[in-house]
C-alpha cells in the first residue's frame, strides 16, 4: 500500500513538472518575433529560420518494418526542399530578400544550397499511416550571414524617403544638452507603426539622417548575433543581455522602404545617440534590440 502510494505521488508530481515546463515554454514564445512562411517559420527573436517535411511511402511498403528509414528520408528531403524556400525569402533589408541577390547569381545560389544540405535535424517521428515527420532548422546568422552581409554593404539599399506613415522632417534640429549617461545598448520601441524584421535594418532621424546600420556596425559582430535581435515584448527586450544592465529605449515614430524594416526615430533622440561616443561603441557592437508587434 505504501509503496503504490509512493508510486501515485511520484507520477503527479512528473504530471505537475511537465505541465509547468509547458506553461514556460508558452510564456517564452509569447515575446518572440515569428514569421509564418509556408511550411515552416523566421523565428526573428531565437535567429533561426526551422521547417517541416512529411515523407510518405509507396503503398507496396506500408506497415513494413524496413520502410521507415526510407520515410525518414524522404521527410528530410521535404524539409530541405521548404527550408530552402523558406531561407531564400528571409528580408536582408527593407529592399531585397535573400533571393534577390541569388537570382542570376549561381555562385551565390549555390554557396547558400551547399549551407543548407548541413542544416541541423530535430525532432522527428513516424505516423500511424507510415508517414515520417521531421524539422529542419538553420540559423540566420553565421555562416549564412557571412554569404548575405559582405553583398549588402556592397550592394546598399540606398532609398532614405521617408513615407507616407512618417511625420514629415522638421527642418531645424533643436541643440540640446543632454546629461552624460552611460548606456550600454538600446532598445526601439517600433510598436503600433507596422514595422517589419530584417536581418539589416536601418534607423534614421526625421530629418534623413542616418543613425544605425550596417555600414556602422563591426562584421564580426552582425555576422555572429545578427545587425539588431526582436521581441514583440518591451519587458523581454529591456531585460535581453544583449543590451546590457542600462539600455536606452526610444520610441519610433514610423517606417521607411518598401520592407518596412527601416525605422524613424525623433530628431532630439537621433542627436543623443549620434553625439555620444559610447554610443558609437555599443551601435558598432549591434547591441540593438527592436520592439514589433
Amino acid at each position: 500500500m505504501k509503496s503504490r502510494l509512493t508510486s501515485v505521488v511520484v507520477i503527479i508530481s512528473l504530471l505537475l513538472l511537465f505541465t509547468g515546463v509547458g506553461i514556460c515554454q508558452d510564456k517564452a514564445s509569447a515575446s518572440q518575433w515569428v514569421d509564418k512562411v509556408g511550411r515552416g517559420n523566421i523565428n526573428w527573436s531565437t535567429g533561426y529560420v526551422e521547417a517541416v517535411g512529411i515523407g510518405a511511402l509507396p503503398d507496396n511498403l506500408i506497415k513494413k518494418i524496413n520502410a521507415r528509414p526510407i520515410a525518414l528520408r524522404e521527410a528530410k528531403a521535404d524539409a530541405l526542399r521548404n527550408l530552402q524556400e523558406i531561407t531564400k525569402s528571409v528580408q536582408v533589408d527593407s529592399a531585397k530578400a535573400i533571393k534577390d541577390f541569388t537570382v542570376g547569381d549561381n555562385v551565390i545560389d549555390t554557396q547558400i544550397n551547399d549551407l543548407l544540405k548541413g542544416a541541423e535535424v530535430g525532432d522527428y517521428q513516424y505516423m500511424p499511416d507510415g508517414r515520417a515527420e521531421v524539422n529542419m532548422r538553420i540559423s540566420l546568422y553565421g555562416n549564412l550571414a557571412r554569404i548575405i552581409m559582405p553583398l549588402a554593404m556592397a550592394k546598399p539599399y540606398t532609398e532614405t524617403a521617408l513615407n507616407e506613415a512618417t511625420p514629415a522632417p522638421i527642418t531645424e534640429i533643436p541643440k540640446v544638452q543632454f546629461v552624460s549617461v552611460v548606456y550600454t545598448g538600446m532598445i526601439v520601441d517600433a510598436r503600433g507603426i507596422q514595422a517589419r524584421p530584417a536581418m539589416s535594418p536601418r534607423i534614421f532621424g526625421e530629418d534623413g539622417t542616418e543613425v544605425y546600420s550596417l555600414s556602422k556596425v563591426d562584421i564580426e559582430y552582425a555576422t555572429k548575433e545578427g545587425v539588431s535581435g526582436y521581441a514583440r515584448d518591451l519587458a523581454a527586450a529591456q531585460t535581453n543581455q544583449r543590451v546590457g544592465a542600462n539600455p536606452i529605449t526610444v520610441k519610433a515614430l514610423g517606417i521607411s522602404g518598401p520592407g518596412k524594416s527601416d525605422i524613424i526615430i525623433n530628431n532630439a533622440d537621433a542627436q543623443k545617440i549620434r553625439s555620444s561616443a559610447v554610443s558609437a561603441s555599443f551601435l558598432k557592437q549591434c547591441k540593438i534590440m527592436i520592439v514589433l508587434d
